[in-house]
């Protein structure tokens, strides 16, 4: 089984300037394209610093001028958030215009506080997600929609524009216990974990428990902070400092409004008490060294890493990618157990 590498980014403030801080980004996707990483995606949050690009769509049609290769896409689009219409169509746009390289991920929303923003009803946002999901998947693959649901109610709707990508791009989706997996496996999608390696293991194998079989092989994978430095105490430098300004505008409005994160939880320092593993930190070897281990004991085969976050400078954040992609990423294989699949 192949191992491959991808891009999370919440794209959270740095500090900088909005227009330096939105160029930076593109620099280091263009940077991610010329190393042969395989996927570049980014969240969608709304009224925080965790996520400076709340309209994915408008920065990752950005994205796709910037490159060539590098595959693109949200992870997620907050479904309720939108008109299924105009997403279809703006997925449709994004497909063509990348030539094909446009990656779907899809969910209801995490984020109560956000959502409620928009006006909805947090306790339906899962009713709402499934006829979402259902109706861009009629629209992706037809040329007239039709749908009567309880939220969205459409009768021969044209529409003129269609995915380069059939019957439609590829889907993702994001999880966090062997339970949410069932709906991913049995459709196919590839998924992403925040999980530890543990934790992981089970998604993994609960998804292959599950899976119809397909023509190609999903990506299971889970997402990890990276930073590489030429040794352990640099790495640790840039990745402590970084951490403290992301973990601050990740929990800013869980903390204004005197609620928690549902399902996940971070440590306030990068290798504080419960990381986890989730947040790494070192020379390649180590870096390569960790990774491999929480390879070997989840069983994933898709590597999602988080590498500019916080106060973290592009030149870090460059120094960073380049010895991954040259150091580490050759010396990482997949060695999923077969109990995995």
């Amino acid at each position: 089984m192949t191992l491959a590498f991808g891009v999370f980014d919440h794209l959270d403030a740095s500090g900088a300037p909005l227009r330096d801080f939105y160029e930076d980004r593109l620099k280091l996707t263009e940077l991610y394209d010329r190393l042969g990483f395989y996927c570049y995606q980014v969240a969608e949050h709304h009224s925080t610093p965790l996520g400076m690009a709340p309209s994915p769509s408008v920065f990752l049609s950005a994205v796709a001028q910037r490159t060539r290769r590098l595959n693109f896409g949200p992870l997620v689009y907050t479904l309720p958030l939108y008109h299924p219409i105009r997403l279809i169509e703006e997925i449709c746009m994004l497909d063509q215009m990348s030539g094909g390289r446009f990656q779907f991920g899809v969910g209801k929303g995490i984020s109560p506080i956000e959502v409620g923003f928009y006006g909805l009803d947090p306790e339906k946002l899962g009713h709402m997600f499934v006829e979402a999901f259902d109706v861009l998947m009629r629209g992706l693959q037809s040329r007239t929609l039709d749908y009567q649901g309880e939220f969205y109610r459409f009768k021969n709707v044209p529409l003129v524009l269609e995915p380069l990508q059939k019957p439609h791009p590829p889907l993702w989706y994001g999880v966090g216990a062997p339970q949410n997996t069932e709906r991913p496996a049995r459709a196919g999608m590839n998924i992403v974990t925040n999980m530890p390696a543990s934790a992981a293991r089970k998604l993994v194998e609960h998804y292959w428990s599950l899976y119809p079989g397909g023509p190609t092989r999903p990506k299971l994978g889970f997402a990890r902070h990276v930073v590489v430095a030429d040794t352990d105490d640099a790495a640790l430098t840039i990745a402590r400092r970084g951490y403290r300004g992301w973990y601050t505008s990740f929990m800013k409005l869980w903390l204004e409004h005197g609620t928690q994160l549902p399902g996940v939880s971070y440590p306030s320092e990068f290798d504080g008490d419960g990381a986890g593993g989730r947040m790494i930190a070192g020379s390649p070897r180590t870096v390569a060294d960790q990774l491999q281990a929480q390879v070997d004991e989840s069983g994933v085969n898709y590597i999602a890493c988080r590498f500019a976050f916080g106060d973290i400078t592009y030149g870090e954040a460059r120094r960073s990618i380049e010895l991954f992609a040259e150091q580490v990423m050759p010396h990482l294989s997949a060695k999923a157990p077969v109990a995995a699949e």
